[in-house]
């Protein structure tokens, strides 16, 4: 691991990587977050369900990287704090040389990552703080632990929401794809308001839940801006979409029970730089 200069962080207001972080029942928050949190759920109480399937989603894509594919190289960008199931996890598990570089913009991140993002002697773990918004740093910090000539895994998820211009948001991601190899592959989900584009129905307590409402509770810092599911398959323009294509995260490679976890207003795919 790399040696980080001392960190800082506020604890007067809620980070979006600590109230996932108290979704997925892990420890390392607030009560700030953990306020803002059971605000959340007591409008929205799916938000649990969102945010497990969304980690199964992640465990099972980069199992299809590693163990089907051969990806040995993963960028998770917008990583968040460490609960069970990370990205070096998963995928040393299944190849202990697979180096892995995380990326997020929380101070506390960075503070697990020395403790925490421990990765097996044979693989390389590190981890950059910064914004998502400067891929060119982000690509120039990863290029000192990963071989770009080589395919790498990009992790994008639930991060791309945070951009609040969706055209940015696209310049992004096609700047940090831009300079990955053939091969490579994007892993993105992100919060989507097309509700009829999920196989299953949305539960009534929800339907009259406008997309206002959930902006207002669930908004934290800059607040989060949910996609069609069309503007969110254009983050894949160029790519080739893995099947099933563009579903709900407990669709994706997965055959949920019909009572499992219900992720609305969540859309995920995997798609393959030709």
């Amino acid at each position: 691991m790399t040696d980080y200069p001392p960190p800082t962080f506020d604890t007067s207001r809620p980070h979006s990587a600590r109230v996932w972080n108290y979704y997925l029942g892990g420890k390392d928050n607030f009560p700030v977050d953990r306020e803002h949190g059971d605000r959340t759920i007591a409008v929205f109480p799916q938000i649990l369900d969102v945010a497990r399937a969304s980690r199964a989603f992640l465990a099972r894509a980069i199992t299809y990287l590693a163990a089907e594919q051969g990806v040995r190289q993963f960028l998770d960008v917008g990583t968040g704090l460490p609960v069970e199931n990370n990205t070096h996890q998963v995928a040393q598990r299944i190849a202990p040389q697979s180096r892995v570089v995380y990326v997020d913009n929380d101070p506390m991140v960075l503070i697990h990552a020395r403790a925490l993002l421990a990765g097996t002697p044979e693989g390389v773990t590190t981890y950059l703080e910064s914004d998502a918004r400067d891929p060119a740093r982000i690509l120039a910090f990863a290029r000192q632990t990963l071989d770009f000539s080589q395919p790498v895994g990009l992790m994008l998820m639930s991060i791309m929401g945070l951009i609040a211009d969706l055209d940015e948001a696209y310049s992004i991601v096609r700047h940090l794809l831009g300079e990955l190899p053939s091969g490579s592959f994007l892993v993105l989900e992100d919060g989507s308001d097309d509700r009829t584009s999920d196989p299953a129905p949305v539960p009534a307590t929800n339907k009259d839940l406008s997309m206002a409402d959930l902006n207002e509770v669930t908004t934290v810092g800059n607040g989060y801006h949910y996609r069609t599911v069309d503007q969110i398959t254009r983050f894949f323009d160029g790519l080739e979409l893995i099947a099933p294509g563009i579903v709900s995260p407990p669709y994706w490679r997965n055959n949920p029970e019909p009572d499992g976890p219900f992720a609305p207003l969540e859309s995920c795919g995997v798609g393959r730089k030709p």
